[in-house]
């Protein structure tokens, strides 16, 4: 399949346009060339490590041409819904992705919500059923994004999707989901484009939480064999991409 209908592009960054510490080959090429084109580009993580400054700077740092507005983040995102509830919040996020939290009041006795992101190896089981307490005492689970893993510098790591469904187990709540595969996440890239989805094309590298819930919201998927994609991943999956490439670059 062509992109010749895709008017916009979205792209999944950690193994679609960089990996291990360094940009794919040719994907800072092909991201200048759709931009030197015209097309509008955003740029599409479930990071919850790092606040969207952060990545703005690491993009940038790669040489990619990118607009700290054009990148969607689920700390980003929930900090937002926060602030428009002025809800407190018990945060299970890394340090580093505080400052999209900033002017959210913090509670570490009764908030109103309990937010999990990517901890990481900070993981404990006092972390994990203190966030059960509190839940179990009235908060809300905000979760950001249900990715179940990532590809690390030492291999294959957990990220937060599973810990997010353990704690939906314990309590049968079920989370609010402010990221991939969550179809608000898409929907409100649509918006920000003012164009209908499939006049949307998004590249990742996750079959499922990048392609697969793509295509669910109606967008154009395109599957990069980089980053986590392994040879059966089309296999044991239920989405069929509308386009497969060895990487990023191959879509130019």
């Amino acid at each position: 399949m062509s992109l010749q209908r895709a008017r916009a592009l979205v792209f999944d960054l950690d193994g679609t346009l960089y990996q291990e510490g360094a940009p794919i080959d040719g994907a800072v090429d092909t991201v200048r060339t759709f931009r030197d084109e015209g097309y509008p580009l955003r740029f599409l993580t479930n990071t919850t490590s790092k606040s969207r400054a952060d990545v703005h700077e690491k993009l940038r740092g790669f040489g990619f041409p990118v607009e700290i507005e054009e990148i969607q983040s689920p700390p980003a995102a929930a900090g937002a819904f926060l602030r428009g509830r002025d809800a407190s919040a018990h945060l299970l996020v890394q340090e580093a992705a505080l400052p999209d939290f900033e002017g959210v009041s913090r509670s570490d006795d009764a908030p109103d919500y309990v937010v999990i992101g990517d901890l990481g190896a900070g993981w404990t089981f006092e972390r994990l059923n203190r966030a059960f307490r509190l839940l179990h005492g009235g908060a809300r689970l905000i979760g950001l994004g249900r990715t179940r893993f990532w590809q690390a510098e030492g291999g294959l790591q957990l990220d937060a999707g599973p810990f997010i469904t353990a704690l939906e187990y314990a309590t049968g709540e079920e989370a609010l989901v402010l990221g991939k595969p969550d179809p608000a996440f898409f929907e409100a890239i649509l918006d920000d484009l003012g164009l209908p989805a499939e006049e949307v094309a998004l590249a990742g590298d996750d079959v499922e939480t990048d392609v697969g819930a793509a295509m669910k919201a109606g967008l154009i998927g395109v599957q990069v064999r980089t980053g986590k994609f392994r040879d059966d991943d089309l296999e044991r999956s239920d989405a069929a991409p509308d386009r497969v490439v060895d990487s990023v670059a191959d879509l130019i």
